[in-house]
């Protein structure tokens, strides 16, 4: 081993493809609904919760209800819309989301996600292809790793 060779170990960011199959496309849509269920359970939660807390203040309160009383039974409404108007946002991303995996066609490759790796580089090595490396899928299961690993 040359001891003059200087290694040093970096970290680097590693695209992960997938390539789309009638599997890949099923389980994606899948997940999609059932992230879309969810929000919808948190806003059906978040009304009743919402009605739950007016109709205690309007318990408590006198009849009819004062300015104090209405300022926090407006307050709450605002905060319920705000927090509707959100998830009702992310369940509009889902949703187009979803619209675009059904577009897509078989055998073409998209970005699925990315994680870290490390690896190691000495002098003389291109730090730019060491970077840039990319794993791709196919259900799942390791098909090619391209690049300089």
């Amino acid at each position: 081993m040359d001891v003059s060779k200087s290694q040093l170990l970096l970290k680097r960011g590693v695209n992960v493809k997938a390539i789309v199959t009638p599997l890949w496309k099923e389980e994606v849509q899948q997940q999609l609904q059932m992230q879309i269920n969810q929000l919808d359970q948190q806003l059906q939660q978040l009304d009743m919760e919402g009605q739950r807390a007016i109709s205690a203040i309007q318990k408590q309160s006198v009849q009819p209800p004062g300015p104090q009383t209405q300022q926090q039974i407006d307050n709450i409404q605002i905060q319920v819309n705000e927090k509707k108007s959100e998830l009702l946002e992310q369940k509009n991303q889902l949703l187009q989301n979803l619209q675009q995996v059904q577009l897509l066609e078989l055998d073409q490759e998209v970005n699925q996600f990315q994680m870290e790796g490390f690896f190691k580089v000495e002098t003389g090595d291109n730090l730019i292809n060491k970077m840039q490396v990319e794993v791709v899928l196919r259900d799942g299961v390791i098909e090619e790793i391209r690049g300089d690993i």
